[in-house]
Order: structure tokens, then sequence, then C-alpha cells
């Protein structure tokens, strides 16, 4: 990287020597798809503006305090300081085309994490120097598991009172059970940070203003037995991973450093390793080291394995190379209704490659639908493409019958990529219009919404005849409201938050359903016995069939499991779904003439029903996993205060005049709690909640239901 005064580099030519490299022209191995993940408030969107700007993609730097960010373009973003829908761009640097998505840190949105790191090859990880490791680190640190995301991880706010680079560190070790290894290590912190040592290229990198400048040079020589301590420590980390420079390790031979970068993304992309950079985002400070770390440990799709997915046609399994050679495949993971050009359909291609008025085969629904408009995403910009390769993000306008987790694949060759799982929503309103005239369009905008947010639900009480707007959060429902009165123009009434209860069995119980109905011609006839025990928390509904002997032909089978199915959907306790239950099927009898599917689903149903009145049925309740940050003169009131909201103290951490509260809260007295959390410490106290798991509900609160 060159030694640069003033300006890091000045916008034309950073746009010139980061140019975004054409789909035609690029070769696979220089591109990344990356995602910025963190806690709210560690400061992702400041890091991804910095990335824009030093690209050479934006000319100017956003700030989240003034609303005048890229990625976070919607009105409520720019209003409350906060991510609420992943946003997606491309950049260039050191001649690769680094795709990006910008995502939510609220719990409230993590579906939108969930469906970006489902496409993603790569993550950053951003940390705040001061906390280390908070909730939703953890959340998201986890999600990325799932999906064996490689991730590098970004120290952020070097500069704030109180940061800790090493105390940050060993919190991603402890918390997160990883293995992180540190690639930079700061020079000062606090007021005094102002640069980094790259551990790998043995120099310092030294900031000299507020714009991203910096100054290279040697280790100093004050620090050159911290430099010397920490670099063998990641020497030997490194040389662990690798068998050739584990032998040189031990026989004391000198390790290049181009060894050390090939083994370290090696070790990267099989997620042995994490490395660790740091900075301070907002001052401009470890933007440029950040990004050389992107291209050089994180994954381009060759670095993955294939996609895997089943054949539409024999069924078996099937794997997708990704190469331009191979029929095209593409991941939607996220639908937006665009009020002026309609419908978008964001994709990820995993193979071959699509051009405008292509046939599009969409595995869900078995629809061909034309490829019309192809765009490449800035934020809410747009950039017309006229072909999309493996590898790319776009964005298709109009494709009508795709949804969230559907397959776009070529027609002459059907595949079933592997879908993308949401969380259940915890928390349901009802709404209704204002006005009479507005329910139409009520019910429009309730559509759409729910179409762009699988953990958006809409229903109807049929005996209220209300309808019911079920989210993740009491923050998740205010902005949908708010999205209804801004862009759809309806003024709706919300009632208060409900808990999302449950039901569930605690012992075994035998049911009987028989089905008989005779009307003067064919008759209708299922007859099913089954048993019913509970499963561990979150295990979910499982059906096992033990009838041997035809007592049941096997095509009846299926309907039994969907009239079970049906009848948990409303438990006898309360109306709220019953979970966590295994249902087997012993025995029945069956008619030659009137039996039917839809007599043993009749059947089935009322088996369960037989058999859960003999269940012990309990309500269970989602709790919350709670963690307060409060100046110590207030712990005893909001011990107190929790004390009063059935609360389960977890811990009380503190150092200095800061205490951290972490404790487990039910989710129905979760309601009002940052206002009355204000209330108690003068506004000087925080908090955040993230959904932990359902647990059995005291008799009070199963006597209120």
């Amino acid at each position: 990287m060159p030694t640069i005064a003033g300006r890091s580099l000045p916008a034309a030519r950073a746009k010139r020597s980061n140019r975004i490299v054409t789909t035609k022209t690029r070769s696979l191995d220089s591109v990344r798809n990356i995602g910025f993940i963190a806690h709210i408030d560690a400061g992702k969107t400041t890091v991804t503006e910095r990335v824009l700007y030093f690209a050479g993609r934006t000319h100017r730097i956003g700030g989240v305090d003034e609303g005048t960010t890229v990625m976070d373009w919607m009105d409520q973003e720019r209003e409350r300081g906060i991510t609420i829908t992943s946003a997606a761009t491309t950049c260039g640097w050191r001649d690769h085309t680094i795709n990006i998505i910008d995502t939510p840190g609220h719990v409230d949105f993590t579906a939108e994490v969930e469906r970006s790191l489902r496409i993603l090859d790569g993550g950053v990880v951003v940390f705040d120097a001061v906390a280390g490791v908070q909730p939703q680190s953890e959340t998201v640190w986890r999600q990325a598991d799932r999906y064996d995301v490689p991730r590098i991880c970004f120290i952020n706010k070097m500069d704030r009172v109180g940061a800790d680079f090493y105390k940050a560190v060993d919190s991603i070790s402890h918390r997160l059970q990883a293995n992180p290894v540190i690639v930079q290590i700061p020079v000062g912190s606090e007021d005094e940070f102002e640069g980094v040592i790259d551990l790998v290229e043995s120099k310092i990198c030294r900031f000299t203003d507020t714009v991203g400048s910096f100054r290279e040079g040697p280790v100093p020589e004050e620090m050159i037995e911290e430099y010397r301590t920490h670099r063998d420590v990641m020497i030997e980390k490194v040389a662990e991973t690798d068998d050739d420079l584990i032998v040189k390790y031990i026989e004391g031979e000198e390790i290049s450093k181009e060894e050390i970068k090939e083994a370290l993304r090696r070790a990267t992309v099989d997620n042995q390793l994490v490395p660790v950079t740091c900075g301070s985002a907002l001052n401009s400070k470890g933007i440029q080291p950040l990004l050389d770390a992107v291209t050089d440990y994180l994954p381009s799709p060759l670095d993955v394995p294939p996609v895997t997915g089943t054949d539409a046609g024999s069924g078996e399994e099937s794997f997708r190379d990704a190469s331009d050679d191979e029929p095209f495949a593409a991941l939607a993971f996220k639908i937006v209704s665009d009020p002026f050009i309609g419908r978008l359909v964001y994709f990820r291609m995993y193979s071959g490659k699509m051009e405008t008025g292509d046939s599009v085969y969409v595995s869900s629904t078995g629809r061909r639908e034309r490829l019309g408009r192809v765009v490449r995403m800035h934020a809410e910009r747009r950039e017309d493409v006229s072909e999309v390769r493996v590898g790319d993000i776009a964005a298709a306008v109009g494709l009508r019958s795709a949804s969230t987790g559907d397959t776009l694949c070529d027609p002459r060759s059907p595949i079933h990529l592997e879908t993308i799982t949401f969380p259940e929503p915890v928390v349901s309103v009802s709404v209704e219009s204002r006005t009479r005239a507005g329910e139409d369009k009520l019910q429009e905008s309730l559509q759409k919404l729910s179409e762009e947010d699988p953990t958006l639900r809409v229903s109807v009480d049929s005996e209220l005849g209300q309808t019911i707007l079920s989210g993740m959060g009491e923050l998740h429902l205010e902005i949908v409201a708010d999205r209804i009165r801004r862009e759809f123009k309806v003024e709706a009434n919300l009632g208060s938050p409900r808990v999302a209860y449950r039901e569930a069995a605690t012992r075994q119980a035998r049911g009987e359903g028989r089905f008989v109905r005779q009307t003067g011609g064919r008759g209708q006839y299922g007859h099913a016995i089954l048993e019913i025990e509970p499963l561990e928390r979150g295990t979910g509904f499982v059906f096992e069939n033990k009838i041997t002997g035809g007592a049941i032909p096997n095509e009846y089978i299926p309907g039994v499991a969907k009239g079970v199915e049906e009848a948990l959907l409303t438990g006898p306790l309360s109306g709220f779904p019953v979970v966590d239950l295994k249902a087997t099927l012993l025995d029945g009898s069956y008619h030659d003439v009137d039996s039917s599917e839809m007599a043993f689903r009749v059947a089935g149903s009322m088996a369960v029903k037989s058999a859960l009145s003999r269940a012990r049925l309990v309500m269970l309740e989602p709790v919350m996993k709670l963690e307060v940050v409060t100046p110590g003169e207030f712990l005893g009131d909001v011990l107190g205060d929790l004390g009063r909201r059935r609360s389960n103290i977890r811990s009380i951490e503190g150092e200095g005049d800061i205490q951290v509260v972490r404790a487990i809260l039910p989710l129905g007295e979760s309601f009002g709690y940052a206002n009355a959390l204000r209330s108690l410490t003068q506004g000087r106290a925080g908090h955040t909640m993230e959904f932990y798991r359902y647990e059995e509900a005291p008799s009070s609160v199963t006597a209120q239901r």
C-alpha cells in the first residue's frame, strides 16, 4: 500500500484504481461476497460507509447520526439511527470485486441476517472495543456457524474511553468458543489510538487525520517486544493448521510472509482460525487494512464447496460447481416491493450465467418465467446489467411467482437448492384500518410486507373478527405500522402487544379417533389409534408410523399425519399451538369402499385431541435473554424492577462504576421495559434483549390465559 500524505486517495483516482471489474472480464477468484454483521451500535454501517468511500464507490462519507448514510436509506433507518433492512452494494479493491451486504444488528430484524448469511461466502464481524462480545454478537456468530461462513473480526471504536483490544479478543475466545488469531495490534488506545502494526507485513500504519490518511514505516523500537510476542503467537497458531509450516516452525526455520498469508487464508476458509484486525471506523482509521484482509483471507466462490440441492426430476442429491459452464442456478433470498418498478427479487448466482430474456424455472412453483430486467443494487439505487454470472448478487424485476428461499434455475436442468429457515414470531398485535375505505388497502399492504419479511405473519382471529399481525418484537411491529402509514398511505390502529404462548404435553397418552359418516351413498370411514409423548424444548413435531400388517393402507398414513398437525395448531388450553410433541400411529382400521384420505385426516385430528385431553398440558411462554449496562448507583433499582418482572438474574459483572446485569426475562414482562429503565436510571442505562427459548409458564400466567 503506498505512503500517502493528505487524504488517502483522491476520489477520482480511487474510482480508477479500485474500479468494479465488469462481469464479463472479471476472474471468479477475485470475487468476494461478504456481509458486515454485529451487535446493534457496534458500527457496522459506519464501517460499510468508510469501505465504500475508500474503495471509490462513493465520494463523501455518510454519517449515521446525521442520517446521510448510503446503506441506511429508509426513512425509519435514518430517523432512528439503526439498520432495519439488509442493503446490498458492490465495490472494488485491489482488482477485486467485493459484493457487500450490510445487515441489521437489532434482534427484531435477525431474519435479515439469516437470509444474508445463507448466500454469503464470508463475513466481517464488527465488535465494540469497549463492550467486546455482546448478546446479538453471539446470535449472529451462531448463525454464521450454522452456514459455515468464514469470518474475520474488526475490533471497532479503539478510540473510545475504555477501549481494550485484548479484552475484546479474549471475549471472542471465551464467549464464542472461537479461535481468533491477531494479525494487527493497535498502537495506543482511547484518545491515544494512532495506528496499527501489521504482524504479517511487519510494518506500522500510522494514521495522521480523521479522513483515512496514514504513513507506513518500520515497527517502532518501543513496540518491538510487543510486536515480536504477538507475531510469534500468530505464526504458531497458523503453523498448527499446516503440516509443512509446523515442521519449519519446530525446526526454527524462517517462515515468509507469503507462506503465512497462504496458510492463514486456508485456515480462515476452513473455519479453523478467525483473523482479527482493529481500528476506528468513525475516524476512518484501519479501514484500508481491513479491506486488504478481506481480499487476502476471505474466500472467493471457488474456495467454498459446490452448492448442493435436490434434482427436481429424480429427487436425488445434486451438485453445482461455481462455473460458467454449469447450468445456471440461483437462490432468491429477499423480496422487495418497490413503489416505482414493482417487485424486486434479490438472488445469488451459484452456477452458470443468465441473460435478460432467458427463461427461468422457479422450483417451488414449477412455473417458468421470462427474465426481464436485471439490476445490480447499490442500496436503493439500481444499475441495469445485461447478464449475471456465477458469484454475482443481483435483483430481477417482475418475477411474479418467486418467493424468499426459492431456487431460480435452468428449465432444462431444474434443481431445488436448500431453502432458508426463519425463527417463529413471538409478539402479536391486532391491526385495523381507521376507516372502512382503507380496509382493502390495509390488506394489500400487509400482503406485500409479509411477502418481503418471512418473520411477519398475518392471520385472522375468526372469533373476534380481527386481523392479527405477528412479529419478532415491539420494534419490529412498530416499524411495520410506520411503513403501512408512510408507504401505503393507510392510517391503521394497532392493539396492545400479545405474547405468542405455546402449549406442551408433560406425559404420554393414547387417543383414538373414529370417523364414521353414512349419507345414503358412499360414506366416510377412518379409524386411528395413536400415542403422544413430550419431546425436548425446541424439537418441534415428529410423526412416526408403527403399523405393520396393513391395518391402515399406506396411502392413508399421510392423511393421519396431516390431521394431527392441523389439530396441534389450536391447543385445548387456550388455543395456542401445541409444540415439541411426538405422535406415533399404533393401530387403526379401514373400509374397502368408504375410507379416504380425508376421512383419515379427520380421524387423526380426533385421535390426537383425545390424547391431548389426557396428556396434562402446560403453557409455555417465550423468555428473553436480557443484558443491562447501568451505572453502579442505580444497580439496586434495576435489580428490584427485574425482580418484580419475574426475571432470573444470571450474573452481575462490574468494572469501575459500570455494572452489567445478565438475566432471563419473560417476554410478557418486557413490554415497556425501555421506558421503565430510562426512568429508573435518568436515561443513563442501556439494555439489549434477544429471544432465548420457551419455558413453562407459572400457574398465575396460565390462569390469566
